[in-house]
């Protein structure tokens, strides 16, 4: 493994943010992932794991422990079923299986980082989300000081969350394995209408499972949520804000509001989550707070693109992404009584 010394961690996060790590591994093996783990727990040394820093906010002052970047590489495709190694690149991982004109994670391209990330948040977008394809996840067990191998089941899936985010010090994510589907070179079934409007088709139909990538990729882009090095709307974590779900309750106090405020015509987005609760929209909550595309007058601003990503403009720092994030929580709460919860996972700070 490659070990370094006070060593710089914002290259390694997608915000660019961040103070330096006291020693960082670099593992390219799954031993060497078990080995780095092991041996940070044994000696009670504070271990933070970094896959590909799309969803992660470090701290100015860094990670006093030991850093490990997971680098691990390996994709194996056997009919439908496709397995990745953590490390692997996810948006590369998706072209594969679109190159083999298979279906089922077509419109998660261009999300950003590594594959091992994807079920501890359980990513999703444009209508699908992993947890509908993945099998299993193979992970080092911490608190059994073992590898196992997790079903679907197992993960406890739910929107952006999971088992692993909800213990995040036990596992350590080493492969994901998934079942993708043979639909003759078709996507999955269109779920959202946005893809389905920029395809010309109706939701549930399916197109070329290319078109299917293409068109997300556009519709990212054009949202500042495929990484480019030249534009700091794409220095983010992508959306910083989980939609929030709201019980019977929650949600009619917070109609009142918007009726109070928007006036009695205006309906806020509203889907059903199941449980007598629904979901509505952050970057909807965001805009009508006040806090629209580009807000901001410092290093960090919202993205000119799209009111869910908060961005470093090239010379932040991590106080000054926070501070901006708290000025969003802060005034979507005062304007329908909403909390906004942050997506990214921080390390050594909190909203």
């Amino acid at each position: 493994m490659q070990e370094l010394h006070d060593a710089p961690l914002a290259p390694l996060t997608t915000f660019r943010l961040g103070g330096p790590a006291t020693r960082l591994l670099t593992a390219t093996t799954d031993d060497d992932v078990v080995a780095a783990v092991r041996e940070a727990d044994r000696s009670g040394t504070p271990l933070l794991v970094i896959g590909g820093g799309s969803n992660l906010v470090i701290g100015d002052k860094g990670f006093d422990g030991t850093a490990l970047r997971v680098a691990t590489r390996g994709l194996t495709l056997d009919g439908t079923r496709l397995e990745l190694a953590a490390g692997e690149v996810w948006t590369d991982a998706v072209a594969r299986t679109v190159e083999a004109g298979l279906a089922g994670v077509e419109c998660l391209a261009g999300i950003p980082g590594s594959a091992g990330a994807t079920p501890i948040q359980n990513v999703g977008a444009y209508g699908q989300e992993v947890a509908t394809t993945l099998t299993e996840v193979v992970a080092y067990d911490r608190r059994a000081d073992e590898v196992v191998t997790l079903s679907n089941a197992a993960c406890d899936f739910s929107y952006r969350h999971s088992r692993f985010k909800a213990h995040p010090d036990r596992f350590v994510v080493l492969r994901v394995r998934f079942e993708l589907e043979d639909a003759q070179g078709l996507s999955a079934p269109i779920r959202y209408a946005e893809t389905a409007r920029a395809l010309g088709v109706e939701p549930g139909d399916r197109v070329p499972v290319a078109a299917a990538r293409e068109t997300v990729l556009a519709l990212r882009a054009g949202k500042g949520m495929v990484l480019d090095a030249d534009d700091h709307d794409t220095w983010s974590a992508g959306s910083f804000f989980t939609n929030p779900i709201l019980d019977d309750t929650a949600y009619a106090a917070f109609l009142d509001r918007v009726r109070d405020r928007l006036g009695p015509d205006v309906a806020p987005p509203a889907y059903p989550a199941g449980d007598g609760r629904t979901k509505t929209s952050a970057a909807w909550l965001i805009d009508r707070a006040g806090f629209t595309k580009g807000y901001g007058a410092g290093p960090a601003r919202i993205s000119t693109k799209h009111t869910l990503a908060l961005t470093n403009r090239g010379q932040a720092t991590t106080e000054d992404l926070l501070a901006l994030a708290r000025e969003v929580v802060a005034g979507v709460r005062d304007a329908f009584g909403v909390t906004l919860v942050n997506e990214p996972v921080t390390v050594g700070v909190s909203l």
